[in-house]
């Protein structure tokens, strides 16, 4: 909230690798997500939900299950000048209305009495339904254009980008100086066979698995089991886990004949210990990173300029 995110980068208490900007794909596996994290929460400070700009549609039904599942005390809804689709998340709205993934009560079972608050919904035995108790505090901005998508787009991708780039600045010296590339910075070896391997958002052949992770932006997971595997690897999960993520790094480089993964990230070294899987997503690392790298004579590695759009 004091400013952009990247300017005050902390680490979290709990942290999940969903892998893609959206979770329009997978939105079952989005609330398996949010669940995961809240049931770690201990309730013992003031807890804010961030939720996404996603209202229309589809978005509209997962917040609704996202309220109904994490019960919180207050929901503050911001409306947008002049655009009348969303409807007040009052608790009786969000009591009786379906949701992506959960079912609303349904009226039919229950008479109103009277409308208003709450206490003008009883069973027709006459007891009170379990229901939403939040308080609905409700922003309506009065000045034109507040709250329109507009370039949020391209806002979001800016300061994710800026979030990676300041994530990974923790690799630099603190010593004020000149930036090192990444090509500079000494990465870890690690062995195929140490560590499971996954690409969550989409399905790639195990034979083209190694092209999918050269040269990309990792989450460095621990998964429960142990990761055991008779061969020198790959170790290939068939399906994505829900785990812990430790944080992030990039995996600057496959030794095809050493077996092994050279991973670049600012994880301490006792974190590192924990990790035994990586988990590959749909997030890039910024252009920047790889077109800006200095002291490289001749094309840039991972870059390519002669690209046929056609294909």
């Amino acid at each position: 909230l004091p400013g952009p995110p990247f300017t005050h980068q902390q680490t979290p208490r709990k942290m999940v690798y969903y892998g893609q900007t959206s979770c329009e794909q997978d939105t079952e596996r989005y609330l398996d997500v949010v669940k995961y994290v809240f049931s770690w929460y201990k309730k013992e400070v003031p807890l804010v939900i961030n939720t996404m700009g996603w209202v229309k549609g589809e978005g509209l039904l997962l917040l609704i299950d996202i309220i109904r599942l994490l019960s919180p005390s207050h929901v503050v809804q911001m409306d947008v000048c002049d655009w009348k689709a969303m409807p007040p998340l009052t608790p009786e709205h969000v009591h009786f209305s379906a949701g992506l993934h959960t079912k609303g009560k349904q009226q039919s079972k229950c008479k109103q009495l009277g409308a208003g608050n709450m206490e003008s919904w009883k069973c027709s035995e006459g007891e009170d339904i379990s229901s939403p108790q939040h308080k609905l505090l409700y922003v309506h901005p009065e000045f034109p254009r507040a709250g329109m998508a507009g370039e949020a787009r391209v806002h979001s991708g800016i300061l994710r980008d800026m979030s990676i780039l300041g994530y990974l600045g923790h690799l630099q010296s603190p010593d004020i100086g000149a930036v090192l590339p990444l090509h500079s910075l000494v990465p870890y070896q690690v062995p195929f066979n140490a560590i499971a391997l996954r690409v969550i958002h989409t399905d790639v052949a195990p034979s083209n698995i190694m092209y999918a992770v050269n040269a990309s932006w990792v989450g460095l997971c621990c998964i429960p089991e142990e990761v055991r595997c008779q061969t020198d690897g790959p170790v290939l999960l068939t399906q994505t886990p829900l785990c812990d993520c430790l944080g992030f790094g990039i995996v600057r480089g496959v030794d095809m004949d050493k077996k092994l993964y050279h991973i670049l990230t600012p994880v301490p070294p006792e974190n590192l210990r924990q990790v035994n899987c990586l988990l590959l997503g749909n997030i890039a690392i910024p252009n920047c990173v790889l077109v800006g790298q200095q002291g490289i004579e001749g094309e840039i590695p991972y870059v390519t300029s002669d690209y046929n759009y056609s294909i």
